[in-house]
């Protein structure tokens, strides 16, 4: 499958190598400031895999540069913000996440189209 679709069938396993890698960093490595910070980072890690799965399927939909813009980007802002906060404990970058989220939410719907 060659256009827009295949970057983002490499970038969704890409993300998803980079989600286990995260995932063991998270189990065996990090220093997490307080108990909500490896909650916080374990619901990064999950949706960080769900939607590199996500990604995988962008080359059969109908719009995959829609699709694969707006899951990538808020793949990045979603997780992003959970995983330094987790991490650090510092809240500032939170806004980001309900910006990600919406970024996802719209790249489900663009896989529908």
């Amino acid at each position: 499958m060659a256009g827009p679709g295949a970057a983002f069938r490499r970038l969704g396993a890409l993300s998803g190598a980079s989600a286990l890698g995260l995932a063991t960093y998270g189990a065996h490595g990090a220093q997490f400031p307080d108990p909500y910070g490896k909650e916080l980072f374990d619901k990064a890690n999950k949706h960080h895999f769900f939607h590199s799965l996500a990604l995988l399927g962008v080359p059969h939909c109908r719009k995959p540069l829609w699709a694969g813009l707006l899951l990538a980007s808020g793949t990045t802002l979603f997780c992003t913000s959970f995983y330094y906060q987790a991490l650090s404990g510092d809240p500032s970058v939170q806004t980001l996440a309900p910006m990600g989220g919406s970024l996802l939410i719209l790249g489900w719907l663009a896989l529908a189209l």
